[in-house]
């Protein structure tokens, strides 16, 4: 991952916290609760867009980009069957 998309993540990341934040701000101000169920799901929304472009960064670098410059350096050698295993533990978590 490089410094922009670092820096998009993290941005996101800041994002999802207020909004966190401002649930925990409502159930103290004991606001209407499908107003907070609308913000927990706006949450869930972020969250899961965030967990996309991840997901995305990964197979990008991690496994499309195996043995390229673009390669993640945490990234291990591995064959096409273990790359395909990735891929399905990856979507497996992601998925829960």
């Amino acid at each position: 991952m490089n410094e922009a998309q670092r820096k998009k993540i993290r941005a996101r990341v800041n994002r999802i916290s207020g909004q966190v934040g401002g649930v925990s701000k409502m159930i103290d101000d004991d606001r209407y609760c499908l107003d907070i169920l609308d913000q927990i799901a706006a949450v869930r929304s972020a969250l899961d867009s965030l967990g996309v472009e991840l997901l995305t960064n990964h197979l990008e670098n991690c496994v499309i980009g195996h043995g390229c410059a673009s390669e993640h350096e945490a990234a291990k050698p591995h064959t096409q069957e273990e790359l395909l295993e990735e891929v399905r533990t990856t979507l497996q978590r992601f998925l829960k």
